[in-house]
């Protein structure tokens, strides 16, 4: 019952109500990153959700905006904006994923909504990990975040999966508010990224 209904009721609540409070700090965390950047305000990338559907999803952008195909040519530390270091640092890039919770693309508590490379590169069992709707923190991220290797999340995932249930989801809230105070491994970086997905590739090949 939780996981068929309560559950998408209390993202619905959360996520309303949270967009109704936050949205004073949205506009000065939008004039801040216009001040730095003439960009926009918020970077949308394609991200695997529940069934594998690709969705949107939203970030406060951290990055400056260089010409398409030159990402990979300027360092990532040197394209990351002074806001953008304190928003990754303290997370709160991440709070516009609020709109996807609330029209339905996510859930606030979830495994971590990953780029589309990395669903291509999943075992049948991996896959497991996006019978649910992926979301804005999960019990991976409460278990040490970009600390762990790519194998030990997708187990964490699969484990959240397999064991959803509305102690579970508090239990994830309560270790996740500790370790975004702890600012530890916050950030996972491209170099990161293109390990992990190695890792993935490699797994085929044993």
């Amino acid at each position: 019952m939780y996981r068929k209904f309560f559950k998408r009721a209390i993202d619905i609540i959360i996520s309303f109500f949270a967009l109704l409070v936050l949205w004073p700090l949205f506009i000065v965390i939008a004039v801040l990153i216009k001040l730095e950047d003439k960009g926009p305000v918020f970077y949308m990338q394609r991200r695997t959700g529940k069934d594998g559907k690709v969705f949107e999803m939203y970030k406060f952008r951290s990055m400056n905006v260089v010409p398409r195909g030159e990402e990979m040519t300027i360092p990532h530390d040197k394209r990351v904006t002074k806001i953008g270091k304190f928003l990754r640092k303290t997370s709160i890039d991440e709070l516009p994923q609020f709109i996807n919770v609330l029209v339905g693309d996510m859930s606030f508590i979830g495994p971590r909504p990953w780029i589309t490379d990395y669903y291509d590169n999943f075992t049948l069992e991996q896959k497991k990990r996006c019978e649910v709707k992926p979301g804005i923190i999960g019990l991976a991220q409460a278990k040490g975040r970009n600390g762990l290797t790519i194998f030990e999340k997708i187990n964490y995932d699969i484990q959240y999966v397999n064991n959803i249930s509305f102690n579970m989801d508090m239990k994830i809230l309560f270790e996740s508010v500790k370790i975004v105070f702890k600012r530890e491994h916050a950030e996972i970086i491209q170099e990161d990224i293109t390990t992990e997905l190695n890792e993935l590739k490699m797994q085929f090949n044993n």
